[in-house]
């Protein structure tokens, strides 16, 4: 049996019905609740989808890839739990039947269970529960596990994660678990009322698995009626006060006010026997009274090659809405298309923006219409804002354009470019293939005195996450120099460069680091702040 942390309670929750109902947002949202009650809380997601992890799946289909300080790449909706929890989680907060299944079969292989026949039940499922157990554990043994299950109660790949849960309920003590089921309230139209079918029978599978839910929170796009709720209470065996709304909200971090005006958190500590302490939201209150009195909006233009789907950049734009909030402003994002900017159309496209902001990504495709938006913002002096691949075409267009290295490119894109700007850092990994590694999660930078990047951290040296296997190239470092960029950022042992930035400009700032993870509502990143607070100068 797995070793059990003690005094750490767990709470699971589920989805049924359909997918994308909110688990994530009402697993951050319970968490700020119970951290405000003065209790330790962690959060974990477990995917049942087979990669290992998203690290190398299109962002058109599982949205951005969220990395934590310990070099993660992980689900997105860790960064909604740590934007809401204010916690910096771990590689224990991620994870997914890939890692499962690679894991059991790597110990089979290695004879780590001496010729048994390996199994779901217990092989698998043991490992989950070591998971599980071991991301409480890392949190200096929380008070409290909030552990989001992704998919919908039923489907084939998360039933061993279900099963995990329901051992864990024998292990732990029916008192220290707590289950979570979000469904959705199915409105017909064309009879304008609300349906409970779907909840019961989404229930009814749940408990088929051997899980009964305590509490349900149901999706919703009306007002629930007291008869629905009735309804969902008595056929589905939860008290009626445990039947929560789950609306529609303007602003994505009102949700836990939302839920919490059903009284979540008060319930959840009643159902789990926890110490009855006051609520203190005053620091969140405060956000979303600033949020409330934003003035008018700045249009920023995201130029970007997966911009046909908003989680594909999603704490990026976070990140631009926290800087908002807190400079009183709403963020008008213009979503740019890399790949349809040329020379006769950038005028048109751009020049309506206050300021552009070019976010990381992989790949050739589109590349060149990101370096015409950096030298478009070069010339005209317009705030620019490149963020690891953003960073890189800052120096390839800066390289092109002023040094006059007319075959500048990046090794990502023109292995044969005699002037590659932009390299493997194959000697900084100290790797022999360096194509099978990424330089992942936080790492130390220098910040040079007197730079933008000095005036906006106030700090000599920082910590910011990294997901990047390319770097600058520092046979041009001189040479790029001479021309008047300043490479305001380096690695401790100054190999790498980190940012660079031209000082004749209001803002024209690369950093190679991926500041948007660290940003969060009520503390917004000052590299975002700045640069909001710039584009509202120059609009």
């Amino acid at each position: 049996m797995p070793s059990i942390p003690k005094n750490t309670k767990f709470i699971f929750i589920t989805g049924g019905v359909v997918s994308g109902l909110g688990k994530g947002i009402t697993a951050a949202s319970l968490g700020l609740l119970l951290k405000a009650r003065g209790l330790k809380v962690t959060n974990q997601k477990l995917d049942p989808y087979l990669n290992i992890d998203p690290g190398i799946m299109n962002p058109y289909q599982h949205g951005e890839v969220f990395v934590t300080e310990d070099g993660c790449e992980a689900d997105l909706d860790l960064g909604h739990y740590e934007r809401f929890i204010d916690e910096d989680l771990n590689k224990h907060s991620s994870v997914t039947s890939g890692k499962i299944y690679w894991e059991v079969l790597t110990k089979e292989r290695t004879g780590g269970y001496k010729g048994e026949t390996v199994q779901v039940i217990p092989h698998i499922t043991t490992a989950i529960k070591e998971k599980i157990y071991a991301a409480a554990k890392k949190s200096n043994n929380a008070d409290i596990s909030i552990i989001e299950i992704g998919g919908t109660a039923g489907d084939i790949e998360a039933l061993p994660f279900i099963e995990a849960a329901r051992q864990i309920v024998s292990e732990v003590g029916r008192d220290n678990c707590l289950f979570i089921h979000v469904t959705l309230a199915l409105h017909l139209k064309y009879t304008d009322e609300l349906k409970t079918k779907p909840t019961q029978h989404s229930v009814k599978n749940l408990q088929s698995l051997g899980i009964s839910p305590n509490i349900i929170i149901v999706r919703t796009n009306q007002k629930l009626s007291d008869n629905f709720k009735q309804k969902i209470s008595l056929f589905c065996g939860v008290p009626l006060d445990c039947v929560i709304e789950n609306s529609n909200v303007p602003l994505l971090y009102s949700a836990p006010i939302m839920l919490e005006n059903s009284n979540f958190s008060t319930i959840v500590s009643r159902e789990l026997s926890l110490p009855h302490s006051p609520l203190d939201l005053s620091d969140w209150n405060n956000m979303l009274d600033k949020a409330a009195k934003r003035q008018g909006s700045v249009k920023i233009g995201l130029v970007g090659k997966y911009t046909k789907m908003y989680d594909t950049y999603l704490s990026v734009t976070e990140a631009l809405t926290h800087a908002g909030i807190h400079n009183g402003t709403n963020i008008d994002i213009k979503w740019i298309d890399s790949e349809s900017l040329t020379d006769a159309n950038i005028d048109e496209i751009l020049g309506d923006c206050a300021a552009v902001i070019v976010p990381g990504g992989f790949g050739d495709r589109g590349i060149d219409g990101m370096i015409l938006a950096a030298e478009y913002c070069r010339k005209k002096d317009l705030p620019y804002f490149g963020i690891c691949l953003g960073m890189q075409i800052l120096l390839i267009e800066f390289a092109k354009n002023v040094a006059k290295l007319s075959g500048a490119a990046s090794g990502e894109f023109d292995k044969d470019s005699p002037q590659k700007v932009i390299d493997l850092i194959d000697w900084q990994l100290g790797a022999d293939k360096a194509e099978a590694n990424m330089r992942l999660g936080a790492h130390e930078c220098k910040i040079e005195k007197g730079s933008l990047l000095h005036s906006v951290y106030k700090k000599e040296s920082i910590l910011e996450r990294h997901r990047h296997k390319y770097g600058f190239n520092n046979d041009f470092r001189d040479q790029l120099a001479g021309f008047g960029l300043k490479f305001s950022g380096l690695s401790t042992d100054g190999r790498l460069v980190e940012a660079a930035e031209l000082p004749k400009n209001r803002f024209h700032l690369g950093v190679q680091f991926h500041p948007e993870f660290k940003s969060r509502p009520h503390k917004p990143h000052p590299l975002f702040l700045k640069f909001v607070a710039a584009a509202l100068n120059k609009q």
